[in-house]
């Protein structure tokens, strides 16, 4: 999916123009809103978390399908950007390794309690990013 992200992202580029680093930008932030738009019911958060623990079959589908929607997201950013698909994709091959290492090992251990903050904690990281790139492209150094 990130490398059908590029692909998308680079022909959107192209029809942007000069103007598509500034899409990109706007993308990450709209990506980091959603992050922090508030969820609403927590009792029907923890239900779905919960099925999603028992899911087999085609609710696996369509988990992967979601955490694909991510990866086509951070791929039409990078398209927008111009960034090469090699590196680019090696890049977040690496991430997505580290952070599964991370997320197994740590998951059992710091429980629902810090799975808000870790859903917060991207929402601002993607904005933070996305307002310093927004800042090097208006001011550059």
């Amino acid at each position: 999916m990130p490398i059908v992200g590029i692909l998308a992202g680079r022909a959107l580029g192209e029809l942007m123009g000069p103007r598509a680093e500034y899409g990109a930008i706007f993308f990450l932030l709209g990506a980091g809103a959603l992050l922090l738009w508030p969820r609403g019911d927590e009792d029907r958060e923890e239900r779905r978390l919960g099925l999603l623990a028992r899911s087999r079959g085609i609710a696996v589908l369509g988990l992967g399908l979601g955490i694909s929607l991510d990866e086509l997201t951070i791929g039409i950013s990078a398209g927008l950007v111009g960034l090469p698909i090699t590196i680019t994709v090696a890049w977040i091959a690496l991430q997505a390794f580290a952070a599964a290492q991370i997320g197994i090992r740590l998951g059992a251990r710091i429980g629902d309690r810090f799975r808000e903050r870790a859903q917060w904690l991207a929402g601002v990281t993607l904005v933070v990013v996305a307002v310093i790139l927004l800042v090097l492209k208006l001011y550059p150094i």
